[in-house]
């Protein structure tokens, strides 16, 4: 193991021995998807641990087995991999159940790599008779009786863990940029995922629902950490079963929120459909910056050196309110446009950095309202007075004036697209907050206030308040 390197640990084991569990144990959340149906996770799940002063990177693996298909000889690839690439391996049974052949079958598989093993024996809480001595039968030497549900044993477990363990850090670029792929089920996320870190990391299948937990990796482009999320895809309401499905499209809003820029995936086959449309409103909505991607793009039948053409209207005329975001179509087969998503990702992230100078702002105000002054609704006229910009994720410009909650949102949209155009934002929302100026300000008075009155200039003696007219009475006798 290099100096520098930071170690590995992953959890194997047969299916639905609790795996997953351990792994959220160790981290004190909720990463991985828990459930008692078997087969739960699928793609290896990676995270950074912690434990006794040491940093190490703590992988959940899918459940051992034969595989009978080209997707579960894929996930079980994925486990080999997985141990060939760690420091530590740990080996999870349940108590309860006792050793049986695809037990034994795990830990041959770990023995054979020469990594250190480790015994957990979950579910402990199920046997309250087992004893450690029980399963030295599967040739591994350190035991440890585990209970997720009563949270014992694992401090021992771990303390060992980390005893074998150099002395590491995990140092997290505060720089490093988040970015999702986002998508209805089976438009072609994990392949796209694959393709941008260059290895095989998540599983792709042509069935729908393969991805349930984030899947994470970090690649570096021009000296930048990018943090890609695989996420599951994305149903229609209705269509999402309780359970193990509802957490993954959970997880997906959650990747959003995590992130700077979002990969908003289509498959090329077929576009613009209302669940595109409703998750496109969902990135949106969050103020994320967004690439349109329309991916699988060597499998588009007929297609000729004019069909991009033809469908990129049709595309911007579906999804108008996403005219911000840059298209691309992509095929992570043959590689077409991958590598261009990096430079339109560093260009998003630019433009949601971007700050304008408030004087070059009001400047750009004037010459707005100059161009196209507002309309006004029931007889009140808008004024847009001055603008500045605020420090939120999010480019948003605060506008202050009066009456604005009058102004029509064409407007809004006129000034949206006219700021764009002359200071850029590309593929990244923009928002307007509008402020009805205070009557001490000196920009404009307080909607709705009282106006301060000159009693003797403005009303005549009999319109005054009874504590006034008495005044205004002796002053005019005495003239």
């Amino acid at each position: 193991m290099g100096k520098n390197r930071v170690p590995v640990v992953a959890i194997v084991g047969r299916a639905n021995v609790g795996k997953s569990s351990i792994f959220n144990v160790v981290l004190g959340r909720q990463e991985a998807i828990t459930a008692r149906e078997a087969g739960t996770t699928r793609d290896s799940i990676t995270a950074r641990a912690h434990f006794d002063g040491k940093d190490f990177w703590l992988v959940d693996t899918a459940g051992m087995k034969q595989a009978e298909d080209e997707f579960e000889l894929s996930i079980q690839e994925q486990i080999k991999e997985a141990t060939e690439a760690a420091d530590v391996i740990l080996v999870v049974i349940e108590a309860h159940i006792g050793i049986n052949d695809e037990d034994r079958r795990v830990a041959t598989t770990a023995l054979k790599s020469r990594k250190p093993v480790i015994l957990a024996v979950n579910k402990a809480d199920q046997d309250v008779n087992a004893k450690a001595s029980d399963f030295k039968g599967l040739g591994i030497k350190e035991v440890y009786l585990t209970s997720v549900m009563q949270k014992k044993g694992f401090e021992e477990l771990f303390e060992r863990v980390a005893a074998i363990l150099p002395q590491a850090s995990i140092k997290e670029d505060e720089k490093r940029i988040h970015v999702s792929l986002i998508g209805r089920p089976n438009v072609g996320k994990s392949s796209l995922f694959n393709a941008i870190a260059k290895k095989q990391q998540a599983i792709v299948a042509d069935r729908a629902g393969t991805t349930r937990d984030i899947n994470r990796a970090v690649v570096r482009f021009e000296g930048n950490e990018i943090e890609l999320m695989d996420t599951a895809g994305i149903r229609r309401s209705g269509k999402i079963e309780v359970g193990i499905e509802k957490f993954s499209v959970l997880r997906a809003l959650q990747a959003i929120e995590q992130s700077d820029v979002c990969l908003f995936l289509m498959d090329a086959n077929e576009l613009n459909t209302q669940l595109d449309q409703k998750i496109a409103g969902l990135i949106k909505e969050s103020g994320k910056g967004v690439v349109i991607v329309v991916a699988k793009w060597d499998a588009v039948e007929g297609k000729d050196a004019y069909t991009r053409d033809e469908l990129a209207p049709k595309i911007s005329y579906h999804f108008q309110f996403l005219q911000f975001a840059p298209l691309i179509f992509t095929s992570s087969v043959t590689g077409h446009n991958v590598s261009k998503l990096f430079e339109l990702i560093l260009k998003i992230v630019e433009s949601r950095k971007k700050k304008i100078k408030t004087s070059e702002l009001n400047d750009w105000l004037r010459d707005v309202l100059d161009a196209h002054p507002p309309a006004g609704l029931k007889n009140r006229q808008p004024k847009l007075n001055y603008i500045t910009q605020t420090d939120d994720e999010t480019p948003t410009f605060k506008i202050f004036g009066a009456h604005t909650s009058y102004l029509h949102w064409s407007y809004k949209r006129y000034m949206e697209r006219d700021l764009r155009e002359h200071f850029g934002f590309e593929g990244t929302p923009i928002k307007f907050v509008f402020s009805e100026k205070h009557i001490t300000h000196k920009h404009g008075e307080i909607p709705g206030a009282e106006p301060k009155l000159n009693w003797k200039k403005r009303l005549r003696p009999n319109q005054l308040p009874k504590n006034k007219q008495k005044y205004s009475r002796n002053r005019n006798n005495s003239r």
